[in-house]
């Protein structure tokens, strides 16, 4: 059994104020896509003796979002905190573009469509780029999983 993976993720449903369907099928896809294929090795669990599978909550705490990492045996290994700064106008940008994609699959043309996607797919991975600068140091994992979390972010991001 692969031990650098993620086996459970769990969002703090109290950041989350509303999402509407799109947004609440976009975190549902990326949760069983992120526990279906995933990489994540949290050095500093992994330096005091922690094992995975790991078990992951993310939140929003004074500002920052909390990534509470415990181990295979449940037991707590680490908390990686980040600042949200950096990750503001790329999840406004994120939420505009998606926004443009659903209206635009509802009633455009199919290059239409393909074209808002295109731009959609590109500031995800930009962001994805983001993230994975911001784990540098603090957790290995490859670009499909840390774009998953990206997804997952973005979602305790919405407000009323």
């Amino acid at each position: 059994m692969e031990t650098q993976c993620i086996s459970n993720v769990e969002l703090d449903d109290t950041t989350i104020l509303w999402r509407n369907a799109d947004v609440e099928q976009e975190r549902k896809a990326a949760l069983a896509d992120l526990i279906e294929e995933n990489s994540f090795k949290p050095l500093r669990a992994l330096e005091n003796g922690h094992q995975g599978p790991w078990h992951l909550r993310l939140s929003i705490q004074d500002g920052r979002l909390a990534m509470a990492i415990r181990d295979a045996q449940d037991n707590p290994a680490d908390t990686i905190m980040l600042g949200l700064a950096r990750f503001r106008r790329p999840v406004r940008e994120y939420f505009a573009i998606c926004d443009s994609y659903y209206k635009a699959v509802r009633r455009a043309s199919a290059q239409e469509i393909e074209t808002v996607d295109m731009a959609r797919r590109a500031t995800h991975d930009q962001a994805t780029r983001l993230l994975l600068e911001a784990l540098e140091d603090k957790v290995e994992t490859d670009f499909a999983t840390a774009r998953r979390l990206f997804t997952l972010i973005c979602v305790l991001h919405i407000k009323a």
